[in-house]
């Protein structure tokens, strides 16, 4: 995978997460923008449907697969990104090998690419993807990646859209133990903070729509999933820096002065 241009590379977990977590900052973002999607691969033959992909409606793995890949081609389009998948089979379809797709990505992309992954709440297989990466890049030389909170499970904390939601990230043991196992480790300070407008909004939901296979379970998990002030209202994104010398510890303070405040842009 060779982006045109230095650009941004979004990590996906999964076919949807990147429209999910940040479709309303990908006009914000350093362009070209590519969305990879980690867990793209197709599943054998062998595997029966698995308990998500029969709650969606599907009746084979490879049916559920391929109208995935429909989906997601129509939501990339709509934001105007780029799209590559890798092959790895998502959980139920995997063979528990490691994700060796995201070396090879991160081996291609050019020094100046934009790095973005998830901060992986509540989601095993997001924490996969966020620890490789890290790894990756640290044994590839390149900067620390950005770290995008992932939706709709972190914007369920009350706090979420507001100024206090580092804060309330630091103390919730529903919501925050992602932001909590990075801030133990790395210094985290708020690169974006957006509230989406009403047309960002609008593109988002445009964009979310595209994978309708999937909101009906979504629904079940997450409640009045595509509600205005709902648990996809906020995007935010981190940058990772290291740990302040002398410390011993990642400040994770939320409100650097430099962060990019685009509510409402």
């Amino acid at each position: 995978m060779t982006p045109s241009a230095p650009g941004t590379v979004i990590l996906s977990p999964h076919f949807d997460d990147a429209a999910l977590s940040v479709a309303g900052l990908v006009a914000q973002l350093p362009g070209p923008v590519t969305v990879v999607t980690v867990y793209g691969g197709e599943p054998a033959s062998h595997h029966p449907v698995s308990w998500w992909d029969s709650a969606c409606g599907f009746s084979t793995a490879r049916e559920a697969y391929r109208a995935r890949r429909a989906e997601d081609a129509r939501a990339c389009e709509l934001l105007g990104v780029e799209s590559v998948v890798l092959d790895h089979p998502d959980g139920p379809y995997g063979d528990g090998t490691e994700l060796t797709g995201i070396d090879a990505c991160l081996a291609e992309l050019p020094a100046e690419t934009r790095l973005l992954i998830p901060i992986a709440t509540n989601q095993p297989d997001h924490e996969k993807v966020r620890d490789r990466a890290l790894a990756v890049a640290a044994q590839l030389g390149r900067a620390v990646p950005s770290v995008y909170a992932d939706l709709p499970y972190t914007g369920h904390l009350d706090e979420w859209g507001s100024a206090g939601a580092d804060q309330a990230l630091g103390r919730s043991h529903g919501y925050g133990l992602a932001y909590q196992d990075m801030t133990s480790r790395h210094d985290l300070r708020v690169e974006h903070d957006l509230t989406l407008t009403d047309d960002q909004w609008a593109l988002k939901r445009e964009a979310v729509l595209c994978y309708g296979s999937q909101l009906a379970p979504l629904a079940a998990d997450h409640g009045i999933l595509l509600a205005r002030n709902g648990p996809l209202r906020a995007e935010r994104v981190w940058a990772v820096k290291p740990v302040a010398e002398g410390t011993g510890k990642a400040g994770g303070s939320g409100n650097d002065a430099n962060a990019t405040d685009i509510k409402g842009s």
